[in-house]
C-alpha cells in the first residue's frame, strides 16, 4: 500500500466547521458544515463525512480549536489552587496597576482565574543572588495541608525567581503530587518554570494559572475527539498552537495555554503561504468569519510571532501569531444603543440560530442580513447546507431602518460601514504600532466575509491592493493542513550581550536544539530556529531577534538595535541584554501547489473559482466564489491569478 498522501486541516469556528484536504498532486478538496456548539467533535466528524475521506489515505489531521478561548471567555475552566511566595499572593489582583480604560473610572478588569482565598502562601524566598529563605519540610507540609483542604482540580505553583532556580518549585510539586494521590485527587500540578521560565512575576503567574485552568478541559476534549476519530479509523489529530506550529494531541493536552489562539493562527499561516506563492514579503491579513474578524500581519513571508497579549482579559505571555480579534463577523448583531446610535457586535447570532436570512430561528439583524438586503450575498443555496432568504433578511434589517426613519438599503449600508470601522481600527493597530504603513502593503482578505469587506477596508486605510486567495472561505483550514509539526522550548538567559562570549551563545543554542530532538528523528527533515528575547538594559519591553548558527552576541545585539529603530523610531546608548532564548524544531511544511485544479465537486453555474486565466472584472461587481462572495467596489479592478484567487487593484 502506498504511503498516505492527504493532509487534512479542520477549523472549528463559532458558526462553521471548515475542512481542507490537500492531496499529493496539489489539488485541494474543501467542505463546510455548521458547527455544533454543544459538541464540537460532531462538526469535525460531519466535515470528514461530507468530504468522503478514508482514514487510511490521511497523513495527518491538523485541528484548530477554540476550546481554550471559550473557557476563558465563559470562565468555565478547572478549580485551581495557586501557590505563591509569601508576601506575593496578591500578584494577580494587583496586575500591573494600569486602568482597564484610561478615561472610564467605572470600568474594571476581569476577575482573576483564582480568587484570593485560593492562593496559598509559601514560606520560602529565592532572590537573584540565591536562596534567602529555604523551603523547609515544615513549610511544605503547611502548603500541602492547605491545598488538599481546598480539593482542587489543578494546582499552579509560581515562586519568586523560579525561572533562574526552580529547586523550590520542584520540591513542592513532588510533595503535592504524593499528597494529592493519597487524598484520592487526580489533580495535575503546573509549575511556572515549565509554563513560562521568564522574568516578571505577574505574567509568569497569570500564564501558569491559565495553563492549570484550561488543562483538564483541553485534555478531556482532545481525548474524546481522538477516541471518536479512532472509531471511524481516522488518525489522532495534531493541534495548532498559538505560535503557528502543530503538536500531537498528547503533547497539546499538556500545553493548554499555548492553544489560546489555535484557530486564528491557521488563517495567518495560510495567508503567509499565499503571500510566498505570489512573491509578497509583507501583507496585512483579515479573516472575517461568522462570529469575529481576526487581523494579522505577514512579515518576510511568515506570520509575525510575538510574545504576550490578553485572551479574554487573561494575560498569556507565550509566543503567538499576531492576531487581534474584534467582534465584527457576519453573524454580529446590529442594534441601537440607548442614545439611538447604531452598533454591531459584540453579540453574535452564531451558528444557532444564525442570521435571520438562514431561516433557523434568528430574528435580529446581522451583518450577513445587511449584505443580503444589498444583493452582495445572493439568496438561494450556499455551502454548509445554508439557504439564504431575502425576505427574512429584509424583515430583520427593517428593525433598524424603521426606528431610524431610513430605507432598508440605507440601514444595511450603515450596518456594514459600522462593522468596517471596527475592523479598520484593528488593522491600524496591528500595522501602525509595528512601524508598518498600511498604504505600502496589500491586504489578504479571507474567511466567508473577507472578500465582501476587503475593498471598503482598503479604502479606509488608503491601501491600493487586495489579494483574495484561492479557497478564501476555508483558508484557515488550508493553513492548518499546511502547518508543520513543531516542538518548542524556552529558557531564561538574563545576560548582557557584551558579557557573553560567542562560544557561550553557540553552546546555549546547541543545547536547546539537542533537548528538543527525539530518538528516531530524521535530522535532515527538521528545521531548527532560534530567537533571543532582547532589550536595552533596564527597558520595560523586549523584541524577539532571530539568531543563526555562528552568530556572535554582538551581531544579535546589532540586529536588535536596527529592529528597535524600525519599530520605535529611535535607538539608545545603553547596553543590550538577552532575557531568554526560544528554540523551535519544525518538520517541513506540507507542499501545496495553488495553481492545481480545485476539487470542490461540481460548482454551481454562477460560481467562479478564480481560475479563468487572464480574466478581468471591473467594479462595481459581485463574484460568487466556491465558499465566499467577493465584492469589487467602484474604482477597483479584479484579475484572476495563476494560483487561483484574485488580485484587486484600486485605480489611481
Amino acid at each position: 500500500m502506498s504511503a498516505p498522501r492527504i493532509a487534512v486541516g479542520i477549523d472549528v469556528g463559532g458558526t462553521f466547521t471548515d475542512l481542507a484536504a490537500l492531496h499529493a498532486d496539489g489539488t485541494v478538496h474543501t467542505s463546510k458544515v455548521l458547527s455544533v456548539a454543544a459538541d464540537r467533535a460532531a462538526g469535525v466528524l460531519e466535515a470528514l463525512r461530507i468530504a468522503s475521506l478514508d482514514g487510511a489515505q490521511l497523513a495527518h489531521i491538523a485541528h484548530g480549536t477554540t476550546v481554550v478561548t471559550n473557557l476563558l471567555l465563559e470562565r468555565a475552566g478547572a478549580r485551581v489552587v495557586a501557590c505563591a511566595t509569601a508576601g506575593f499572593t496578591d500578584v494577580l489582583e494587583l496586575r500591573r496597576q494600569e486602568r482597564a480604560a484610561l478615561y472610564d473610572l467605572a470600568r474594571h478588569h476581569p476577575r482573576p482565574l483564582v480568587e484570593p482565598a485560593q492562593v496559598i502562601p509559601v514560606r520560602e524566598r529565592i532572590t537573584p543572588d540565591g536562596v534567602t529563605i529555604a523551603l523547609t519540610e515544615e513549610a511544605i507540609a503547611e502548603v500541602v495541608r492547605a491545598v488538599v483542604a481546598q480539593q482542587p482540580e489543578t494546582v499552579a505553583i509560581t515562586l519568586l525567581h523560579a525561572y533562574g532556580d526552580p529547586s523550590h518549585e520542584r520540591a513542592l510539586r513532588e510533595a503535592l503530587r504524593v499528597a494529592l494521590l493519597e487524598a484520592g485527587l487526580a489533580a495535575d500540578v503546573v509549575c511556572s518554570h515549565d509554563a513560562l521560565p521568564e522574568i516578571r512575576e505577574y505574567e509568569r503567574m497569570a500564564t501558569t494559572v491559565a495553563e492549570a485552568y484550561a488543562r483538564p478541559a483541553v485534555r478531556r476534549y482532545l481525548s474524546g475527539l481522538s477516541a471518536r476519530l479512532a472509531e471511524h479509523a481516522f488518525p489522532s489529530p495534531r493541534v495548532m498552537t498559538s505560535a503557528g506550529g502543530t503538536l500531537s494531541a498528547h503533547d497539546a493536552a499538556s500545553h493548554a495555554a499555548a492553544l489560546a489562539l489555535s484557530g486564528p493562527a491557521g488563517g495567518v499561516t495560510g495567508a503567509a503561504a499565499i503571500a510566498r506563492a505570489l512573491g509578497v514579503s509583507r501583507a496585512l491579513t483579515i479573516d472575517i468569519g461568522g462570529t469575529s474578524a481576526d487581523v494579522g500581519l505577514v512579515d518576510d513571508g511568515e506570520p509575525l510571532v510575538e510574545r504576550g497579549g490578553n485572551v479574554a482579559g487573561v494575560p498569556i505571555a507565550l509566543p503567538r501569531v499576531l492576531v487581534e480579534a474584534v467582534a465584527a463577523g457576519g453573524g454580529s448583531i446590529a442594534w441601537l444603543d440607548d442614545g439611538g446610535a447604531l452598533r454591531t457586535g459584540p453579540m453574535s447570532a452564531g451558528a444557532s440560530p444564525g442570521p435571520a436570512a438562514y431561516g433557523r430561528g434568528g430574528e435580529r439583524p446581522t451583518v450577513t442580513d445587511a449584505h443580503v438586503v444589498l444583493g452582495t450575498i445572493a439568496p438561494g443555496e450556499w455551502s454548509g447546507g445554508v439557504h439564504i432568504s431575502l425576505e427574512r433578511a429584509r424583515v430583520a434589517v427593517d428593525t433598524i431602518a424603521a426606528p431610524l426613519g431610513v430605507s432598508l438599503e440605507r440601514a444595511a449600508d450603515a450596518i456594514i460601514a459600522t462593522a468596517d470601522a471596527t475592523m479598520a481600527r484593528a488593522l491600524r493597530r496591528v500595522s501602525v504600532e509595528r512601524g508598518v504603513d498600511p498604504r505600502d502593503v496589500p491586504l489578504i482578505a479571507f474567511g466567508g466575509g473577507g472578500p465582501l469587506h476587503a475593498c471598503g477596508l482598503a479604502e479606509r486605510l488608503g491601501m491600493t491592493q487586495v489579494i483574495v486567495p484561492p479557497h478564501a472561505g476555508v483558508l484557515s483550514a488550508v493553513g492548518l493542513a499546511l502547518a508543520p509539526e513543531r516542538r518548542e522550548s524556552l529558557v531564561s538567559v538574563m545576560q548582557r550581550a557584551d558579557a557573553m562570549s560567542a562560544d557561550a551563545l553557540a553552546a546555549l543554542l546547541q543545547q536547546e536544539a539537542d533537548a528538543l530532538r527525539l530518538d528516531g528523528d530524521d535530522a535532515s527533515s527538521l528545521e531548527v530556529r532560534w530567537w533571543l528575547r532582547t532589550r536595552y538594559e533596564g527597558q520595560g519591553y523586549e523584541l524577539d531577534i532571530m539568531a543563526q548558527p555562528g552568530d556572535t552576541p554582538t551581531a544579535v545585539a546589532d540586529r536588535f538595535v536596527a529592529r528597535h529603530d524600525q519599530r520605535a523610531g529611535f535607538v539608545l546608548d545603553r547596553p543590550v541584554e538577552f532575557i531568554s532564548a526560544r528554540t523551535t524544531l519544525s518538520s517541513a511544511p506540507w507542499p501545496v501547489h495553488f495553481a492545481r485544479p480545485v476539487r470542490n465537486g461540481s460548482l454551481a453555474p454562477d460560481v467562479d473559482d478564480g481560475r479563468a486565466m487572464a480574466r478581468v472584472v471591473q467594479g462595481p461587481a459581485v463574484v460568487r466564489l466556491p465558499d465566499a462572495t467577493m465584492r469589487i467596489a467602484p474604482g477597483w479592478t479584479a484579475r484572476s491569478l495563476e494560483t487561483g484567487g484574485w488580485m484587486l487593484e484600486r485605480h489611481a
